[in-house]
């Protein structure tokens, strides 16, 4: 991964847009699906209700269990904690509180998918999405409420049985049915319940959440069937995660179908009934993603798009380019964009000066760098741990290790921490310069931090560097660390306690050391 990408793997998303939804009253019944239950209410629900409304909270809970534990009593049906809940949904704290404790008292009230629509569509009415989401996700979780029958969904669909998630993890693809089959679900209890149209998109959040990307993507696919978007933070949400696991062009192909394109080949038509349309965060979402698959063609190609589309770039958007420019050492292109973020009024945030500020580290020009770094404070920007990253980088690339050393203390007085990387670079610059002593010193005074962990190679250069030193007897003591920290003395270490201890005189031990060598390597390449 290059070492800009990881400050634009992570940013907020716009709130969500306010739409209005209609649904089609002529759309097929799920399989097993039961009619809504009729109004009237049987005595048992109404003293239930009587008993929710009218006693006092201390008490109703004791005595609703009383009630469903007598002899006489069945347990509640599903349909019963629906027809109850609609009756509190004025109270949609009280019908959570209900929820609990039919879910903590499972022998007096069974559930299915459509008492869980219920409580959902209460609940996100009431707009309280956190805890709406809290039962979509143990919804979704849950094995009880679906037919894990993989046969039957490979000859339905024409699908293989199995699927790979983001993380590389097989799963059959009947579970693809446990999304829509709750969308479905939630869509047939809607005007019922009379939710809000967000509760669709707090269910492909969730989706999202619990990496079932093919199921949040189906689910805005039905959506748009019906000439319904989700919000456009929804959208970029999906548009972001598919990037990230199924690949960058994968979530382009998404971003067409999400926001209803015809053919980005002809004029980017947006399909009739689509009210979401691409925005700016959309497409910032697009170019990180082909910016962390090393895409930078198709990173330029959004840019252009953007235009098209009538977005205006914001700072975030100049940054990803620049970072692309920066990375492949177009430094002169990164500079003609900062200037046109001047002229267009667009401020320069942190993120933006450390991608520029890194570019020239990179290519050597510190001074520029160094510049860029004390306009920062001029303009009441706070430096970050990745700006003093920076420039220690940029020093210890053109030698001077002196000005590391400085960069690197002023950034212990702001109580930043180095990465091991960049850790390893100033020890290997100062090992260079027969510095080995004060190298060790740094990375000793770096591990007070029990969250800072040194690399493999910081280990390496300073045991290379003390056997040169002659010093065999300090690099043992070294070497005997970092066999602690889990890292296996290599061909590298090897090499440099022959040298140290031929420089000794001490032939017999490195003939010894060369042997052992030879038998390590030859185990390896057997294992």
């Amino acid at each position: 991964m290059p070492p800009l990408v990881k400050r634009f793997l992570h940013h907020q998303q716009p709130p969500a847009a306010a739409y209005s939804l209609h649904f089609s009253t002529t759309t097929s019944l799920p399989p097993n699906h039961h009619p809504p239950p009729p109004n009237h209410h049987s005595p048992l629900i109404t003293t239930v209700i009587s008993l929710l409304t009218h006693h006092r909270s201390k008490s109703r809970w004791s005595h609703l269990r009383s009630l469903l534990t007598t002899s006489s009593s069945t347990p509640l049906t599903p349909d019963h904690f629906s027809q109850i809940t609609l009756k509190l949904k004025s109270n949609p704290h009280l019908a959570l509180s209900f929820f609990h404790f039919t879910l903590h008292n499972s022998s007096l009230c069974s559930h299915n998918l459509r008492s869980y629509a219920t409580i959902i569509h209460i609940l996100s009415r009431a707009r309280l999405k956190a805890h709406a989401q809290e039962v979509i996700r143990a919804g979704l979780r849950s094995p009880v409420f679906f037919n894990n029958d993989e046969d039957a969904f490979a000859e339905k669909t024409g699908l293989g049985r199995v699927e790979q998630d983001c993380e590389g993890h097989s799963r059959p693809r009947y579970q693809l049915l446990k999304e829509v089959k709750f969308f479905e679900v939630l869509v047939r209890s809607y005007r019922e319940c009379d939710s809000a149209p967000f509760v669709f998109d707090l269910l492909i959040k969730s989706c999202l959440e619990l990496k079932k990307i093919d199921g949040s993507i189906e689910i805005v696919k039905m959506l748009g069937s019906k000439g319904i978007s989700p919000s456009i933070s929804t959208c970029n949400a999906l548009i972001s995660e598919v990037s990230r696991c199924k690949g960058s062009f994968v979530g382009y192909g998404v971003f067409k179908e999400v926001f209803g394109l015809e053919s980005c080949e002809h004029g980017e038509k947006m399909r009739r009934g689509f009210r979401a349309r691409p925005n700016v965060h959309s497409f910032n979402e697009l170019m990180v993603g082909f910016y962390r698959n090393g895409e930078v063609e198709m990173v330029e190609e959004i840019w252009s798009e953007m235009d098209r589309f009538g977005c205006v770039a914001n700072g975030f958007s100049y940054g990803v380019l620049m970072a692309v420019f920066c990375e492949v050492g177009r430094l002169s292109e990164a500079e003609r964009l900062w200037e046109e973020m001047r002229v267009k009024g667009i401020m320069p945030d942190v993120v933006a000066y450390n991608t520029v500020i890194g570019g020239f580290c990179k290519a050597g020009d510190v001074e520029k760098a160094e510049g860029l770094y004390r306009e920062m404070g001029l303009s009441g920007i706070e430096s970050s741990c990745v700006t003093f990253e920076h420039l220690i980088e940029g020093y210890c690339r053109i030698g001077d290790v002196d000005s590391a050393i400085l960069v690197y203390k002023d950034m212990h007085r702001r109580d930043f921490r180095l990465e091991a990387v960049t850790m390893e670079l100033l020890i290997g610059g100062l090992c260079e310069q027969k510095r080995v002593f004060e190298a060790l010193k740094i990375m000793r005074s770096a591990m007070r931090d029990v969250s800072f962990h040194p690399s493999g190679k910081s280990y390496e250069l300073l045991i290379n560097g003390l056997c040169e030193d002659g010093k065999i007897e300090e690099a043992l003591k070294l070497q005997s660390e970092m066999v602690g920290k889990g890292y296996g003395p290599n061909s590298a270490i090897y090499d440099a306690f022959i040298e140290g201890h031929v420089k000794l005189g001490n032939e017999e031990t490195a003939a010894m050391l060369r042997k052992e060598m030879s038998v390590a390597q030859k185990q390896k390449q057997e294992d």
